[in-house]
């Protein structure tokens, strides 16, 4: 089986229900799905092309797009991210429509002695909704699992099969939600020396940074021009067991929560949650 379909084992027991994904061998090649959009020189192909090696120096970093857009779907990579002391690198797996009210769903490493796992979501090109946490294990070790669920009903950010965010439809209380606008799903190592370093710059004498990616099979509805519905129920991402957490991953959620949540921008008071309607009742 592979590895991406196997719950990793940490220091802190989190329970953790089985995540029904698709389990298939691990021999999709980089290019099947995916292309390099910058920094082509700092992108390395590894493993048959089953792998691929980002890396940032002073002269660029690189980053990878999918050759599709997808509507719904649960998307994964398996990624280790780059060892020493990474303050102010900034290493992502994220979804992103194109237009410039854009949609988004973030996820990012912010390097530094410890990494921290940093989330946000755009609906319509506003954003201001970070999350961030610690880790549970050290990332720069070995590969681990991120996978995020994108439905009609709900967003859910996995790390090793734990959901570590939910981010609900609440379009009928009036909240925004990211459902109208096809995604391409998006990798990338760049530098950040100002919101995500605390103004730290970065250490270059420990270039090049180096993050790998792994596992490039593409569970997700490609949007189509012919009125075709990614919300079908005949996508199994769709179907009814997906549009919420179960008990036990209910459990292991409020678990992560409540042990590595260290920020949540519906508990920051100063920032304005009337904008935000997802905040209530969350």
């Amino acid at each position: 089986m592979n590895n991406s379909c196997i719950s990793i084992l940490s220091t802190f027991l989190l329970l953790v229900s089985p995540l029904q994904t698709s389990c298939r061998p691990d021999n999709t090649n980089f290019y099947d799905n995916y292309y390099v959009t910058w920094g082509h020189d700092h992108a390395l192909l590894l493993n048959q092309g089953r792998e691929i090696q980002l890396s940032l120096d002073r002269k660029s970093g690189s980053g990878f797009e999918s050759k599709l857009r997808y509507g719904s779907g649960f998307f994964h990579i398996r990624m280790k991210l780059p060892a020493k002391n990474s303050t102010g690198v900034v290493t992502t797996f994220y979804l992103s429509s194109r237009s410039s009210h854009h949609d988004e769903i973030d996820i990012e490493f912010l390097g530094g002695p410890e990494y921290k796992l940093h989330t946000n979501i755009f609906t319509y090109g506003q954003g201001d909704r970070e999350q961030q946490i610690h880790l549970w294990f050290d990332p720069t070790k070995h590969f681990h699992s991120y996978k995020i669920l994108w439905n009609a009903h709900q967003i859910v950010i996995y790390v090793d099969n734990v959901p570590i965010r939910v981010f609900k439809n609440k379009i009928k209380e009036g909240a925004s939600y990211p459902a109208a606008q096809a995604m391409q799903i998006m990798g990338s190592i760049w530098k950040e020396e100002g919101w995500s370093s605390g103004g730290n710059k970065i250490d270059w004498s420990q270039a090049p940074f180096q993050a790998h990616y792994q596992d490039f099979y593409i569970d997700g509805c490609v949007s189509k021009e012919d009125g075709g519905s990614c919300n079908s129920s005949r996508y199994w991402w769709n179907s009814r067991k997906y549009w919420r957490l179960n008990p036990k991953q209910e459990i292991s959620y409020q678990n992560v929560r409540r042990k590595y949540l260290t920020y949540d921008y519906c508990r920051d008071n100063s920032t304005s949650r009337a904008q935000h309607l997802e905040c209530y009742n969350s």
